[in-house]
């Protein structure tokens, strides 16, 4: 018997390598993604100018950024925006300002598939051989209301198929959102708020993403870098104790050893760190 259903994720063309420059744009959820990848020491850049909610803030972003990924990321997490009735231009937040200076609109299919198109395109601009992943965020918006937060979605989840369509060689979709809502689906992933995605959810979102997108060589380094990041981790009783103190050269000496067998990690900030660990 089978108690849920399994969201069928095929691999994917193209494989990210250990260290690789990424790049993450969009909601909350990039953020909990975008820390995966930091910890596991890729050379990651996200959201540069905070979180951006819709396919126009997304693309404002990447209008701004010096940054030159080999991968983007975009986590999409409505298709409503907010506009300066002065200027009538779409903005990134409120500044600070009264709620009265803006109105709320809602960007289109078309419009969607268009701002996303103008970010693939600047990305193309930095790097001709970029890959981009495009996901829905699994992040239930409780404020437009559940129907309208599920057509929001639906609105997002249909200028990425159409994105995938104009760029069949360089973009791709990876299902969050139906993992979170047709796989896992249950509040026992979810945080206190019954809204986001708990740790727990975030952590198999992870494990799915890198069974579709990791190399061998990217899942042996994680691996391999895995004790080290626990030690980094460790929390010291006794800092004078023998046993700590050869704690500290053993990870030492494993991080020279990580470093050696891998040109691109830098580990110069890992090392200080056991070094002034006292």
């Amino acid at each position: 018997m089978k108690f849920r259903t399994i969201v069928d994720i095929p691999k994917s063309n193209f494989s990210i390598n250990p260290f690789a420059r990424m790049l993450f744009v969009g909601s909350c959820f990039a953020d909990n993604m975008g820390k995966k990848f930091t910890a596991e020491k890729f050379n990651t850049l996200v959201n540069p100018y905070g979180v951006m909610y819709n396919p126009a803030s997304v693309y404002h972003t990447i209008q701004r950024i010096s940054f030159v990924p080999d991968y983007a990321i975009f986590t999409l997490g409505t298709n409503r925006v907010y506009i300066l009735k002065e200027t009538n231009e779409i903005v990134d937040n409120c500044r600070k300002q009264p709620q009265s200076l803006f109105r709320e609109e809602q960007l289109s299919i078309e419009e969607s598939v268009n701002y996303l198109s103008l970010a693939v395109d600047r990305l193309i601009e930095l790097n001709k051989d970029i890959k981009i992943i495009v996901t829905v965020s699994p992040i239930r918006y409780s404020k437009y209301g559940f129907h309208g937060s599920q057509l929001s979605k639906a609105t997002l989840l249909l200028a990425s198929q159409q994105l995938l369509e104009r760029y069949p060689d360089r973009v791709e979709y990876f299902p969050a959102y139906e993992i979170v809502n047709d796989e896992l689906r249950d509040y026992r992933f979810y945080a206190s708020d019954m809204l986001h995605p708990n740790e727990q959810a975030v952590d198999y979102i992870w494990e799915r993403f890198s069974e579709m997108y990791f190399s061998q060589s990217t899942i042996e380094f994680i691996t391999e870098w895995c004790p080290i990041k626990k030690a980094l981790a460790h929390n010291v009783l006794d800092v004078t104790s023998n046993d700590f103190i050869k704690f500290k050269q053993l990870s030492i000496e494993k991080l020279n050893t990580i470093a050696k067998k891998y040109p691109s990690l830098d580990v110069t900030k890992e090392v200080l760190y056991f070094k002034t660990m006292q």
